[in-house]
């Protein structure tokens, strides 16, 4: 299996390779030269397989430099009942008829990124072993990035962690999970500004092709292939747990800020998982949902970047959303880079509204959008918890909220959950007049000591310290 970059870059890269390297030297993102296809045989064999198995078996099809027997054993390390809470991983619970929850949750911080970054963390130890090779992953968190990131790499041999974070973005949860870390190979770096700057920073870095190779600059974020193709494997999972054959269409919403969750929908989908429609949730901020009503694309700046109750979610400049347009426009390079690097860098915007291409989004690639407000996530959590004893976190109600708006008959529709509630507890106490459960281990964490730093939004201050702190 070879990669390549949706900009075109002549060169073809092995798994393990791009695994290292996060960003291709272009500035594209790093696909498949095809998605492997899966039929319903396939479904058949794999309908009963333990979570850990399941991951093995996708994986396996887009990583053949890593020995079977290791790969294997990888994914029993990772998906394990102990970390997961439960040995379904990922279980799911019908909520009202035709709409089902699937708990995406239980790791060890809260919250969904823990599915891939468990994994991640486990690949790069081994792949760096095998290399006697050192790894400073450089990162950017609207929240839930951050922890997963920095709690499946802590202790991690080979591995530093700079994570960048939008300063006073995040709740005051989500900061005291990263910024309570005391080891040695985290380092926490709150950036004044948005998430998108965070975002901006990293991609410079990683940009600048001498710094990167001689600070041996990596990512986790979900511009790293690795990570999207980990979250694959839950939307086979949910499929089997909302089916019980293997023709049966289902279909998911996705709480989506910088689109790498729901774009791993749109890879089981290619690979032939029968998903009859991918619903993006938005909430504010509301770039994606723009797009897929008008077909014009338009990020927006940090002023007009809303700071909302669902934080991680607060995204003006959506990532992944650059590897669905790759296959939207044909896996056109010389058009994605017009799209991507000439209009969008320019204008600010791109405009498919007159492009047949745009129908297709629906038509071919089964996407549907929505938007929510904070009125709408108070009385999403509150309808949940009073109809069904069910408490779910903000995000989670953006997407609840547009899964209803796109039901068809007949078809299950799989809600994504995204974070447990306590990570969003203010929230809660002003829909339901309470705090949600705290989960002991986090007992009394807010109080503990905190280690960040502050820096402008400046790719060279950050190049400087990750300078001065691998010396």
């Amino acid at each position: 299996m070879n990669y390549l970059s949706t900009r075109g870059h002549p060169d073809r890269k092995r798994f393990c390779e791009i695994l290292l390297e996060g960003l291709a030297p272009d500035g594209g993102l790093y696909l498949p030269d095809t998605y492997p296809q899966v039929d319903t045989a396939t479904l058949a064999k794999w309908r009963a397989l333990p979570y850990a198995e399941l991951a093995f078996e996708i994986l396996s099809l887009y990583i053949d430099d890593i020995a079977p027997a290791d790969l294997k054993a990888i994914c029993a390390k990772t998906y394990t009942a102990e970390v997961f809470g439960t040995e379904e991983i990922v279980p799911l619970r019908e909520l009202e008829d035709g709409v089902y929850l699937e708990a995406l949750s239980n790791g060890p911080t809260l919250a969904f990124k823990d599915m891939a970054m468990q994994l991640l963390g486990n690949l790069f130890e081994y792949e760096l072993t095998r290399r006697g090779a050192e790894l400073n992953i450089l990162g950017a968190t609207s929240g839930d990035t951050g922890s997963a990131a920095e709690y499946a790499m802590r202790g991690k041999k080979g591995v530093r962690v700079f994570m960048t974070s939008p300063d006073g973005r995040m709740s005051p949860f989500q900061q005291a999970q990263m910024f309570s870390l005391q080891d040695e190979n985290i380092h926490n770096i709150a950036i004044t500004g948005v998430f998108d700057d965070c975002q901006d920073i990293v991609k410079a870095v990683s940009n600048d092709l001498g710094f990167k190779r001689k600070y041996r600059i990596g990512t986790v974020n979900s511009i790293n292939w690795a990570r999207l193709l980990a979250q694959v494997v839950y939307y086979f999972a949910g499929y089997f747990q909302a089916t019980a054959s293997d023709d049966k269409p289902v279909s998911f919403a996705v709480p989506s800020g910088n689109f790498g969750n729901v774009c791993a929908g749109h890879v089981a989908r290619m690979m032939g998982l029968p998903i009859q429609t991918l619903v993006v949730a938005t909430n504010e901020n509301d770039v994606l949902d723009e797009f897929f009503r008008t077909g014009i694309y338009r990020v927006r700046g940090a002023v007009d970047t809303h700071e909302t109750s669902s934080p991680s979610m607060d995204i003006s400049k959506a990532s992944n959303f650059e590897r669905f347009v790759f296959d939207l426009v044909g896996r056109d390079a010389a058009r994605l880079r017009q799209l991507f690097v000439e209009d969008l860098g320019l204008n600010g915007c791109f405009d498919l509204s007159a492009d047949p291409l745009f129908k297709q989004a629906a038509e071919r690639f089964g996407f549907k959008s929505g938007r929510s407000t904070h009125a709408d996530r108070l009385a999403t959590i509150r309808d949940t918890e009073k109809r069904f004893a069910t408490l779910i976190d903000p995000h989670t109600a953006d997407g609840l909220k547009a899964a209803r708006e796109q039901l068809a008959p007949g078809v299950p529709m799989v809600v994504l959950e995204t974070a447990l509630p306590i990570k969003f507890a203010a929230t809660l106490v002003e829909a339901l007049g309470e705090e949600p459960p705290r989960p002991k281990k986090f007992d009394g964490i807010e109080a503990l000591p905190k280690r960040v730093v502050k820096l402008p939004a400046d790719a060279e201050a950050v190049k400087a310290y990750i300078a001065e702190n691998c010396d």
